[in-house]
Order: structure tokens, then sequence, then C-alpha cells
């Protein structure tokens, strides 16, 4: 071993024993060219450990991030679920984040947990062995989670949304960019159009609100993205299946007309023939996904795309 690489051996030993230490990182392993820092705990909330799995491409000093927030009607689901993981070999740094279930606890807990998990990261960047460029941040997340991701772009320094999760309060939660598979974004609409998830006791929305949208008005309009869309939002990419009956297409529409309202930058990608949670990904919508992270965190959007 030459002395270049006993040194490099001895860094790479001190920031293993640095995460373990701080009982940040319980795994790291390198793949296909992406160093991943799995099982990181970014915050403890009334005994819940909130952990988030990190893919960092190697070879690109300082990348965007994009921060994946994963579905599963709020109640299922962790950071393993990480439907972007592969843009990280196309250059960007990936965070997949957990946050409480609403048997844990009922909205605004979600939402405040994935802002202090941006701001985690943003606090603590270069500081457990991974960097990203702080001012390039593009949230993600499919149903539940996409409803997060909307929520979380369009809601910046809303004081009732941030929360206190993992403290750092004077760092940003705000986003330059905002993808969004098939979440549902305003549920005084959805309790017309689907009352079944709503007004049940045993469907999602209801368990997510602690009790039907119908009595719990004020807290059903807080958690609707559609109702925070206003002048500086970030740009927007919403995907969603043609036949999809958990959450209807009209629920992305209605996103969709409110940015356009506004005069922000949307697109809308509708899969035909597709089903809610649909998988494996398109080379068409890997395509609008890579092609939207490009325009968005390296160049200027144009005001308004086509849908």
């Amino acid at each position: 071993m030459t002395l270049k690489q006993s040194f490099v051996c001895v860094l790479t030993m001190s920031a293993l024993l640095t995460l373990s230490a701080v009982g940040y990182a319980q795994k790291i392993v390198t793949k296909d060219g992406v160093r991943q820092i799995l099982d990181m705990e970014f915050a403890e909330v009334d005994g819940v450990k909130l952990l988030l799995n990190l893919h960092l491409p190697e070879g690109v000093k300082k990348p965007p991030l994009v921060m994946y927030i994963h579905g599963g009607a709020w109640k299922v689901g962790d950071r393993k679920n990480c439907g972007l993981a592969w843009v990280a070999k196309h250059g960007y740094a990936v965070a997949s984040v957990e946050y409480r279930m609403s048997q844990e606890a009922i909205f605004p807990a979600q939402i405040h947990d994935c802002k202090g998990a941006l701001r985690w990261l943003r606090a603590n960047e270069n500081e457990y062995g991974f960097s990203f460029d702080s001012k390039r941040v593009v949230v993600a997340g499919s149903s539940a989670g996409g409803h997060l991701a909307a929520l979380m772009g369009t809601s910046g320094g809303v004081p009732e949304l941030e929360g206190t999760t993992a403290g750092n309060e004077g760092q940003s939660s705000t986003v330059q960019g905002i993808i969004d598979y098939f979440g549902p974004t305003d549920f005084l609409l959805r309790s017309k159009t689907h009352p079944a998830k709503t007004d049940s006791p045993s469907g999602s929305v209801y368990q997510l609100l602690g009790g039907p949208v119908k009595e719990k008005q004020s807290l059903a309009r807080m958690a609707s993205p559609v109702f925070y869309v206003g002048k500086g939002d970030p740009p927007l990419l919403i995907l969603h299946g043609e036949e999809d009956q958990v959450v209807q297409i009209s629920q992305s529409e209605r996103l969709q007309e409110v940015y356009q309202q506004n005069k922000l930058p949307v697109q809308l990608y509708v899969e035909a023939g597709k089903k809610h949670g649909w998988k494996p990904m398109s080379d068409q919508e890997q395509k609008l996904i890579l092609q939207f992270l490009e325009k968005v965190l390296s160049g200027t959007p144009d005001e308004e795309q086509p849908g």
C-alpha cells in the first residue's frame, strides 16, 4: 500500500467512525458509481425515529439535490421506497426521507417532518460525508408523497406548515422545483368526488386529518396544495395515469389549472391506460424527469410548458 493509499484509507475509516459515533448512518455502500449512505437518523419526534437514505453520484462535486417523499396513503412505506434513486446515476444527489404515519400523528405532522428533513440536510451538508448544492433542490414524491411534495413546494414560508422537526429553524425549506406523481392536491374537491376516502373512518384522508373532511374543513384546506399556489412558486412537473381510480386525474388537473391561472411553469403528463402506482417507469417518463431536472436546476425555465 502506498503512502497516498494509506492516507485515503485513514480518511475513509475516520469518516465511517464519525458517522457511526453520532448514530446517523448504519451502512455505506457503493454500487454502479453511486455511494449510498443508508439509515441516517435526522430526527426523533415523540419517540418516532425518522430516517433517510442518501444516494450520491461519485465524482460529482456539489451535485443538485432531489429529495424524494414516498407514498403509501400516509400510513405505510418508508425511505427504501425511492422511485427516483436512479437519477443519482445522472449526476444528482438523492435523499429519500421518512415522515410520521397517520396512525402516529395526524396532519400537519407529515409536512413538518418533510420540511424538517430538508432543513437538516442543509444544516448538515459537509458534516457527515455528503455534500450537495443547497441552492438547487427539487422535491419529488408519489401518491401521498406526491401530495407532500406539492405542498412542500407551494407553501414555502408558511409558518404553520414549517414545524420544528429536526430543529435548524434558521435553514430554508424552500425548493426550486416540484415533481408530483399522482398526488392528491385538493381535499375539499376530493370529498365530493371520492367521499369513501375522505369521510369514512377507513379512508386514508380521514385518517390523515383525524376525522371526516366535512368536519375538518379548515384542516383539509390547510393540507391542500392548491390553496397555497402563488407568485414565485417553483416549476412543477405532474405525472398521472389516465385510468387512476385511487387518486382521480381531476386532482392533478386542478393543480395544473391553479398554476396556469398564476402564470407559473407547469407540465401535466398523462400516461395512457395506466392506473395508480404504475411501474415500471417508462422511457418517456424518465426522459421528462431528466429534462425537467436539467431545465430547473441548471437553466431558467420557460414561463409555461405545454401539457
